[in-house]
């Protein structure tokens, strides 16, 4: 088994889009940054040569260059004559820390200038791991929504929650037309604490069908929670983004007092 075999999956392998805006070297640089900055390949890992990667994604042996010229100038990995490329880059995750107003504000901007296509809203019983951040016992329910969201009429995201705690279950015209946040309020629940995780992951087949894109391709995978001011988390949300219609970027300023 080649290198390349246990670093980069065949579904991966299938994700560069000839027909797409971007360049095929750019998708593939995009493809293996994710994969380095998620830590997938970590620090010291020796990177499949060009002709490994020309041959695995289809490309030419010029793209493949191209995308690794990429990573180095990036100071992702470092290339060396007669021994290869490794990875450089040292994964090291760690919470940052932002004002809470600015985000719900920004948060509920993007809910009213972009367009919500809903797919479900059911009362259901989590899986075990959702049901354990709720802090629920087997058998409760909680509410799930999943909607896909666009802007210009190009789906971006693809939102799936769990939510406890509100009277009432939101109709779905209410939640194409009204932030969440706002129906949150509205019931009662006004979240005071909101955690977020960055990562990069696959689209499955079914994100991939709603997003309009290829199973594979590298998506910008976000988890927030939020909790209320008794620091009870009330709605845990998973984002799947395209990257190439959303990036996402904090501008953060050092606090003087």
């Amino acid at each position: 088994m080649s290198s390349i075999d246990v670093l980069i999956s065949p579904q991966q392998r299938k994700a560069l889009d000839p027909d797409s805006h971007s360049p095929l070297y750019y998708q593939l640089y995009s493809l293996l940054k994710n994969l380095i900055l998620n830590g997938t390949l970590p620090n010291g890992t020796l990177m499949p040569t060009e002709q490994q990667l020309s041959d695995a994604f289809g490309v030419s042996r010029i793209t493949a260059k191209r995308a690794m010229d990429e990573l180095a100038g990036e100071k992702l990995v470092e290339r060396r004559r007669g021994k290869g490329s490794h990875v450089i880059f040292k994964y090291t995750p760690g919470p940052v820390k932002a004002p809470l107003v600015g985000m719900l504000q920004e948060i509920e901007s993007m809910a009213r200038q972009t367009e919500v296509r809903v797919i479900e809203v059911a009362r259901l019983q989590p899986p075990a791991e959702i049901r354990g951040e709720l802090s629920l016992d087997p058998g409760d329910t909680a509410l799930r929504i999943v909607r896909v969201r666009s802007r210009d009429g190009e789906p971006f995201g693809f939102y799936e929650s769990w939510t406890v705690g509100l009277k009432k279950k939101p109709s779905q015209r209410q939640l194409e037309t009204t932030p969440r946040l706002e129906i949150f309020r509205e019931q009662g629940i006004n979240i005071t604490h909101v955690k977020q995780t960055l990562t990069a992951i696959s689209a499955s087949e079914e994100i991939a069908t709603a997003l309009k894109i290829k199973p594979g391709i590298p998506l910008l995978s976000m988890v927030r929670r939020s909790y209320d001011s008794d620091e009870q988390l009330r709605d845990f949300l998973h984002v799947r983004y395209n990257p190439e219609y959303f990036q996402y970027q904090m501008d953060l300023t050092i606090d003087e007092t």
